[in-house]
């Protein structure tokens, strides 16, 4: 039953224009993929809380695909949303472990990672009913048989008089068009269904200097705009590794091997590119490149940065990072990192390391869901009027790809002086 206890919304002052079919859908399945600052997740946050409030036996679990991702994503999506709407004195904010309590009900909102599946399958709630879920950056989930789990997490029968109905809500950027997500929810109509696109143009709060991120990127970069723009799906033709697999695995095991050494390497970012760190073992011998972690945030200072590698446990590793920010490598030599050295880079050492790399066969830790997204994403570039392939890759998905050659350097050098 619904209830009066969340003050009246006016959705086009709130959120804006664009989602008032998403806002009011009751279907089973509510699919939005959405350009960068389309306002998708922000909308999302705002239309959580406002449920949870209006039905008082409603209770929300919110999943990504790595638990460790969701506190500076979704959780703080959901944080604003309240402090938006003028209600923190009605809601329990709890860090550990990421919780949110609706104070008058002790209705829920879970935060649950699929690198956990036990916690998930295992779930339950003391007040009213597990009837909704949110799977942000949906496109993360590459195994279409996990997000069937998730599906059937949202089971039982509610009580007709309580109003309430189950939904199961998926946002994300819409990277590739061979994804399971296009498939299953845009190819084939279904009445149980809403799918929809929404992109930065329905965003009024942009100002102008946001507006010319998006204008420059569709002159200097047509395929990006295509996708991280205007929300469509990305092509991907002409990938440049395809010797990769997503699959678990025992770091501690594979580093007690005899014939494995550690890389990494590390990528600047700060604004609109995110500082990269990878994290790999590398079997020269078997020619098998392990990656086990990742650090992918952009605005990050160079402080923060050596706390997050610090905090990862890195602070002691070799890192080879990018030789064009001298100033930066020094920074984080003085913060902590004191094996970290500059890249040598030099003539043709893109497509060098592109060669050597490709002998390789890369097992992906399931964790390291950004790195899984750009060698997914990493292709070969093309000319705008004739479509040919050209020997250099897309200035696009390349901070990890970057941060892993710089990281394999030494290896490769090992390589030359081997066949000298």
């Amino acid at each position: 039953m619904k209830t009066n206890n969340v003050n009246r919304i006016y959705l086009p002052e709130v959120v804006g224009k664009g989602y008032g079919a998403f806002w009011n859908c009751t279907k089973r399945y509510r699919v939005c993929k959405g350009s960068r600052a389309s306002k998708k997740s922000k909308t999302m946050g705002l239309n959580c809380i406002v449920r949870i409030m209006q039905y008082p036996e409603s209770n929300l679990l919110v999943v990504r695909k790595v638990f460790r991702t969701l506190k500076d994503s979704c959780f703080s999506e959901l944080k604003w949303a309240i402090h938006r709407l003028g209600v923190d004195e009605w809601w329990d904010i709890k860090e550990s472990p990421l919780e949110m309590t609706y104070r008058p009900t002790g209705q829920k909102i879970l935060f649950r990672g699929l690198d956990e599946p036990l916690k998930v399958t295992s779930i339950t709630v003391e007040t009213g009913y597990l009837c909704w879920l949110w799977i942000e950056e949906a496109y993360e989930i590459s195994n279409e048989a996990d997000f069937d789990i998730l599906d059937e997490s949202i089971r039982g029968a509610i009580p007709e008089e309580s109003g309430l109905f189950k939904q199961i809500t998926l946002t994300f950027n819409p990277w590739n068009e061979h994804h399971w997500l296009k498939k299953r929810f845009f190819d084939t109509p279904n009445e149980n269904v809403l799918a929809m696109t929404t992109n930065y143009t329905c965003n009024e709060w942009l100002d102008e200097a946001d507006l010319r991120v998006f204008e420059e990127m569709k002159t200097r970069n047509p395929r990006r705009y295509r996708v991280a723009g205007l929300g469509d799906w990305g092509i991907v033709d002409g990938l440049i590794y395809e010797n990769f697999e997503e699959k678990a695995f025992d770091i501690d095991e594979i580093r007690t091997m005899p014939s494995v050494r550690s890389a990494f390497g590390l990528d600047f970012g700060y604004t609109n590119d995110p500082a990269a760190l990878f994290c790999g073992l590398i079997d020269t011998t078997a020619k098998t490149l392990w990656v086990f972690d990742e650090i992918y945030e952009r605005g990050l200072s160079n402080e923060r940065l050596a706390e997050k590698v610090i905090s990862a446990g890195y602070a002691k590793e070799k890192i080879r990072a990018d030789s064009a920010e001298p100033k930066s490598i020094a920074r984080l030599k003085v913060l902590g990192l004191s094996h970290i050295q500059a890249a040598r880079k030099g003539k043709d050492s893109i497509n060098n390391g592109i060669d050597f790399i490709q002998d390789y066969h890369i097992i992906i830790h399931p964790r390291c869901v950004n790195f899984v997204t750009e060698i997914s994403n990493y292709t070969w570039d093309a000319d705008n009027k004739t479509g040919r392939k050209l020997n250099k890759p897309i200035d696009d998905f390349n901070h990890l790809m970057d941060a892993m050659r710089y990281a394999l350097e030494d290896y490769m050098r090992v390589n030359l002086v081997s066949f000298t």
